[in-house]
């Protein structure tokens, strides 16, 4: 009987484990989709919002890690038991960077707010919306235990950098020809940064899924297509131009 009764609380446990993540996830969704309207809307108000919101997903996850160093020193998990508290650590930290990142484009969103005009930020649309995507595929990945769909989201990180590197040689650009636009141009860049490692994470989120349901991560290297590092734009005009 008290086997029985141990092996239900178990279980109840790991259920409210598997909750907070669903919870955290789902959070950062919301946070980062608000995130998003305020740069479009250049709305400071909700933006101040979002960055004082950024707590609960911190207070979130010292919960979870609380639970699961208790899980680990009384229950002494094996198998599918132990990838899934072990998973839960990691994916915790990725949703609070996560959540970091999404307060850091409300940010920048209260100073563009200020600015006088502007700046172009059209752009930005796909990758944010690409992102948003990923976040909530992934935190239905979670939830449903799909790998398959964790994949799909490992898939799209590769497409995220390629957009952020033709965001960076396009802001660039813009800023040489309108310099007026610097300031503002210059934050953009941030937030597509900060789009950007919102992908990564959820790329991470989506491989400790994967681990978690087959035992082991994504065999194949990651596509990466950030190459902003490289990237030059020439200021200088042809010769005889």
């Amino acid at each position: 009987m008290s086997t029985g009764h141990t092996v239900a609380a178990f279980d109840a446990e790991l259920a409210q484990l598997h909750r907070i993540i669903v919870t955290m996830g789902q959070r950062v969704e919301t946070q980062f989709a608000a995130a998003l309207e305020c740069i479009t809307e250049r709305d400071a108000e909700k933006a101040a919002d979002i960055i004082r919101n950024d707590a609960e997903i911190d207070r979130l996850e010292l919960e979870l890690e609380g639970m699961c160093v208790r899980l680990l020193a009384l229950r002494q998990p094996m198998a599918k038991d132990l990838r899934d508290i072990v998973s839960a650590l990691k994916i915790a930290s990725n949703l609070e960077r996560m959540g970091d990142f999404a307060g850091s484009v409300a940010k920048r969103a209260v100073t563009l707010a200020a600015l006088p005009v502007a700046p172009p930020v059209a752009s930005l649309s796909w990758m944010g919306q690409t992102v948003l995507g990923m976040i909530r595929d992934m935190v239905r990945a979670y939830e449903t235990q799909d790998a398959e769909l964790a994949m799909s989201v490992r898939n799209r990180d590769g497409d995220v950098d390629s957009a952020y590197t033709s965001l960076f040689r396009e802001f660039l650009t813009y800023m040489m020809e309108t310099p007026t636009q610097i300031t503002g141009c210059t934050h953009l860049l941030f937030v597509a940064k900060s789009i950007e490692r919102i992908g990564d994470h959820a790329t991470n989120v989506a491989e400790n899924v994967c681990y978690m349901v087959q035992g082991r991560l994504p065999s194949e290297e990651r596509v990466k297509g950030d190459l902003s590092s490289f990237a030059v734009v020439n200021d200088r005009p042809e010769d005889g131009k």
